[in-house]
């Protein structure tokens, strides 16, 4: 079991184990006064729950955020008057600029998410957190470079207050734009959510998706498909998806691939790596249901075995193919999806021996151990560094930024995605309409979909090696 498995499932018994106390204290309430005051009360207190208490979580929000940096990053000096920072008169506008903060949630911060307004003339940037927030956080500058050189740049907390000496951490850009990028993308949509921005800007990109993503098809079975068609035409849809939406932003179709390999199924595969692992929900056994957008073969077209030794052999070809500069995959500590971890881990073996080695390496996490909600706030918003309670490495920050008109593609892009298209639960909806009334929070305006407003920022930041 992984340890985000482990977490939410704790998570979940201590939830049930809440739900029965609170019942019995209802019922006790009952018997001793009116017998309709536990009816009128249940309502309310799920009402409450589902406003202020249905987060992931699985730590307390005053528990600090704790970063080790790459020799890449050095601190800078600032100075800060009544809310207002200046200095580093030497720092660049595409350098990533990380601000260590102590955030303190007032009041109406345990009930309202706190964020922290940063101010230039009338441009504003919020990054917002938990609910209840005292520690150290991570403010990302990106992008603000001009206004903090020239005093102009103003921190005010909107359901917090900002205290003690803020710190500035410095990287120096790297460039990207004039580069050969390839992302790595376990599903058809991981490119996207996490890289729209850095390779519709690349000299040239690659776009290298992992696996078919065909199971939970359940809104394909509403249609009156048995499980295994449903899954074979998620599958297939999903697998047009990652060949058709990167050329919205430029990508030849000749340089988008699907592997076809299954999804949750990696692991498997990596365990006993000659073995076939076949799909969990598709009943099939062979790759080549998912490969034919391709346009050319690969090592796993001659048998179709879905292997982790054909995996490997698949990337290699296509790192000697490709030979990018720029390798893009999910970050090996922070994201705990297991396709995700074990994909990146593919790459890493396939890169062993070849001749041609990137010289960048970009990590991404598009889902967190800890944290669910992760960029918290609105679309538009920038993103603050995720919640990371202990710093087993050092990695260097690297903080794309994103224009209005490329935030707007990349929610298109998002948007031609079918896994993001279904609608969601009634109860996530219901979910929602109460946080909008009783938390503040705000849908976003692309779709409705939660990663519409995770993944359309300000800034995609990524996780960097120089190789």
């Amino acid at each position: 079991m992984s340890r985000k498995q482990a977490l939410l499932r704790r998570h979940r018994r201590n939830k049930r184990i809440g739900v029965l106390v609170m019942v019995l204290l209802l019922l006790v309430l009952g018997i001793f006064t009116w017998w309709w005051l536990p009816l009128l009360l249940l309502p309310l207190v799920w009402a409450g729950h589902e406003a202020w208490f249905a987060d992931h979580l699985f730590y307390t929000p005053d528990q600090d955020y704790v970063y080790q940096f790459g020799e890449q990053t050095h601190r800078q000096a600032l100075t800060v008057h009544d809310g207002v920072l200046s200095g580093c008169s030497d720092c660049g506008e595409d350098d990533t600029l990380i601000l260590q903060v102590q955030v303190k949630a007032n009041w109406f911060g345990r009930f309202l998410d706190p964020c922290v307004e940063l101010w230039s003339d009338a441009r504003l940037d919020r990054q917002t957190f938990e609910r209840g927030v005292d520690g150290v956080r991570f403010l990302n500058l990106s992008g603000l470079a001009a206004p903090l050189r020239e005093g102009r740049l103003r921190l005010r907390g909107r359901h917090c207050r900002v205290l003690g000496e803020p710190q500035l951490w410095l990287t120096p850009a790297v460039e990207l734009r004039q580069r050969r990028v390839m992302v790595i993308a376990p599903h058809a949509d991981d490119a996207e959510l996490a890289a729209f921005g850095l390779y519709r800007q690349a000299e040239e990109a690659w776009v290298v998706t992992l696996t078919a993503g065909e199971i939970e098809a359940e809104h394909y079975q509403q249609m009156g498909l048995g499980q295994a068609e449903a899954a074979q035409l998620k599958g297939r849809l999903r697998a047009w998806d990652s060949i058709a939406v990167p050329r919205w932003a430029g990508v030849d179709e000749a340089r988008c691939v699907q592997l076809g390999y299954f999804c949750l199924q990696l692991p498997a595969m990596h365990a006993d790596p000659t073995r076939a692992v076949g799909s969990r929900e598709a009943e099939t056994d062979d790759t080549r249901l998912f490969r034919s957008f391709n346009g050319f073969s690969l090592p796993g077209d001659v048998d179709g075995v879905p292997s982790w030794q054909n995996l490997v052999a698949d990337l290699r070809v296509l790192l000697e193919k490709a030979r990018p500069q720029v390798l893009v995959m999910p970050h090996p500590q922070l994201d705990p999806h297991p396709d995700h971890h074990y994909g990146q881990l593919a790459v890493l073996e396939a890169l062993q021996g070849l001749a041609w080695q990137p010289q960048t390496l970009l990590c991404y996490a598009n889902h967190l151990h800890d944290n669910d909600r992760w960029p918290m706030g609105d679309s538009g918003d920038g993103v603050a560094l995720p919640p990371q309670l202990h710093a087993e490495q050092a990695w260097t920050p690297c903080s794309l930024q994103l224009d209005l008109a490329t935030q707007r593609d990349k929610a298109m892009a998002l948007g031609m995605m079918h896994d993001l298209q279904p609608p969601a639960p009634f109860k996530r909806r219901l979910r929602r309409v109460l946080q909008r009334w009783l938390a503040g929070r705000r849908g976003s305006p692309y779709g409705e979909n939660e990663f519409f407003r995770k993944a359309v920022r300000r800034h995609e930041l990524f996780w960097r090696r120089d190789l």
